[in-house]
């Protein structure tokens, strides 16, 4: 803590954001935070000015995803801090340690229905770990500095609201420095019934999920996992919690996932929920396989206790920090006589059969099979989705960052994306919402600007954050937009065609050029019609990253149309009336 000084409140925020060295800043500017705006240059803070506030929240996420450091945005008071909601719900689900801070109407207004006036606490109370408000301007570095502190502690997004009159005036305060916490490895007879069950196993299988990646556990899971000669499958849209090329990765669970992490889960007798909530997306049937199996032992560890055994019945719950309890469970085991070493062998063989077996049928899986998407490919002279993925996955530079959006493609895109290093792979996650991917995408390049960026997204999502190229276009921020145009919605058409006999609302699209609209905003555009042309398409939008251009390569593919994400969500329609029954 530094020695109490006299400065302004608004100092006093800057100052603390420059404590927990704080380099960019995403929003739009506002009136009710110019004073402290003011001071960011100066700080060597960089404010970096969006389209939307949604689109400032996002980057912020995809930010703190890239750097594991703090993301942080700002936004005018009302109308612009509601703008912050879905975007805080995303980093929240994400559990990214983002600060977003909300200047509200003046401390001597509220209440009296003034311009721009809301209650901005309720708003978040239930997406946000913690929320700051500036109750005087005295408190401001003390409430600041909290609110930094507990996005890191619970990781997961804080609101910082202050009164916007409380950025002025003069103070006398202390700037504190950054507490850093370590939640350990967790309970030691824990970690002993759980080196117990593992050491008994004769099919261990770990499951990586984003409790790996944010403990900085890889070198961990790796040992653990060499040690037991265990498979390793990632958690749901964790795809870079183990790297892709190892012999024991299996690839991840959930939608759209690896048949082959599936059928080795499915043997073990003790499961290690390595840092994941085994929430529902990872563990619902899919491929037609109930794959979870129900018999085995589960071995959870997670950092956040409410976790644990909140989805699946476990056997025993470790409540630590992910990389701390690998390195204790390596050391109990290593002082343990394996069980599963005299199958050994067998296992392996296992993990590498399943896993070639799976490989073949991608390379032999070019477009979907059901009657409806047979019917839309022989009609269609666009790319199929699957031989489009496919030519991505070949074409990726090694050490890219990708971000996927909500919709059709952009789940069987799971299949296809394999990363090597951690803080690779960034999806909405439980929260689901369109418009993620881009603005995320271009928070991650700013975090990581020496690695590739590609964002993943579907014609209608784009429409929720296209506006963003504006953003690229002028602040240089260079990333590429894998833009999968096929004229619909269509996770939701996909509904309608299983479930309503085709009776199409509101899922079908006439688009523009979006390549044209990209070069309109000063952005690079280019439409790819053929698989042959994607790898060259891809090397030269990656080229022009590193000039800080932005490029949308707008994949022309046909109407074809994955399993459907929520199967367990829908059911065949009950229709009374006979004025209805005509639609069965």
């Amino acid at each position: 803590m530094t020695q109490p000084q006299k400065m302004g409140p608004s100092e006093a925020l800057v100052e603390t954001l420059v404590a927990h060295e704080v380099t960019h800043v995403f929003g739009i500017v506002g009136s009710a935070f110019m004073d402290a705006l003011d001071l960011f240059p100066a700080a060597g803070i960089q404010f970096v000015p969006v389209a939307h506030e949604q689109g400032a929240i996002h980057m912020a996420d995809g930010y703190a995803r890239a750097s594991g450091r703090h993301g942080v945005c700002i936004a005018q008071n009302g109308p612009g801090v509601t703008n912050f909601v879905t975007g805080v719900a995303a980093a929240y689900w994400a559990h990214s340690p983002v600060v977003f801070i909300t200047p509200e109407a003046g401390s001597m207004t509220t209440g009296l229905g003034g311009f721009q006036e809301t209650e901005q606490l309720p708003i978040f109370s239930k997406i946000t770990r913690y929320q700051g408000h500036v109750n005087n301007p005295k408190r401001m570095a003390e409430i600041a500095g909290r609110c930094f502190d507990r996005a890191m502690l619970e990781m997961g997004p804080t609101q910082l609201n202050i009164p916007r009159d409380f950025f002025y005036g003069e103070i006398e305060t202390s700037i504190q420095r950054p507490m850093r916490f370590s939640h350990g490895p967790g309970d030691s007879a824990a970690l002993d019934a759980a080196a117990e069950l593992l050491a008994g196993a004769s099919f261990p299988v770990i499951v990586a999920g984003g409790g790996v990646i944010m403990a900085g556990a890889r070198t961990e899971a790796i040992e653990l996992a060499e040690l037991l000669g265990a498979a390793v499958c990632s958690s749901y849209l964790h795809n870079d919690s183990f790297p892709a090329s190892h012999a024991l990765a299996a690839g991840p669970l959930g939608y759209q996932g690896s048949k082959a992490a599936m059928k080795l889960i499915s043997q073990a007798d003790v499961v290690l929920a390595l840092g994941t909530r085994l929430g529902p997306f990872g563990t619902l049937p899919q491929h037609g396989l109930d794959y979870w199996p129900k018999a085995a032992r589960v071995v959870q560890i997670d950092s956040d206790p409410r976790m644990l055994g909140l989805v699946k019945p476990i056997s025993v719950g470790v409540h630590g920090d992910a990389r701390a309890a690998a390195q204790a469970l390596i050391a109990r085991l290593k002082a343990r006589a394996l069980a599963g070493a005299a199958t050994r062998a067998q296992r392996l063989a296992r993990i590498g059969a399943e896993k070639s077996a799976w490989e073949s049928e991608l390379a032999a899986w070019t477009h979907e099979r059901d009657p409806y998407s047979l019917e839309v490919a022989a009609s269609s002279k666009r790319m199929h989705p699957r031989e489009m993925l496919r030519s991505l996955e070949r074409a990726m530079p090694p050490d890219a960052m990708v971000s996927t959006d909500i919709g059709n493609i952009c789940s069987v895109a799971n299949s296809y994306l394999r990363f090597e290093r951690p803080r690779s792979m960034f999806a909405a996650m439980s929260f689901g919402n369109c418009g993620y991917a881009f603005p995320v995408i271009c928070g991650a390049k700013v975090a990581a600007p020496e690695r590739p960026a590609f964002a993943y997204v579907g014609d209608g999502a784009w429409g929720i954050s296209f506006n963003e190229l504006l953003t690229c276009a002028r602040e240089k921020i260079g990333v590429t937009v894998i833009l999968f145009n096929n004229d619909q919605w269509g996770a939701e058409k996909k509904n309608h065609v299983d479930f309503y006999s085709r009776r199409y609302q509101g899922v079908n699209l006439e688009n523009p050029s979006w390549a044209a609209v990209a070069r309109a905003f000063g952005c690079e555009g280019v439409t790819v019609e053929r698989p042959t042309d994607i790898a060259p398409a891809l090397e030269a939008a990656t080229a022009a990253q590193a000039d800080g251009r932005t490029t949308v390569l707008e994949m022309m593919v046909t109407q074809e149309l994955g399993d459907p994400f929520r199967r367990d969500a829908l059911s065949k329609p009950v229709r009374h009336l006979k004025k209805y029954q005509q639609f069965m």
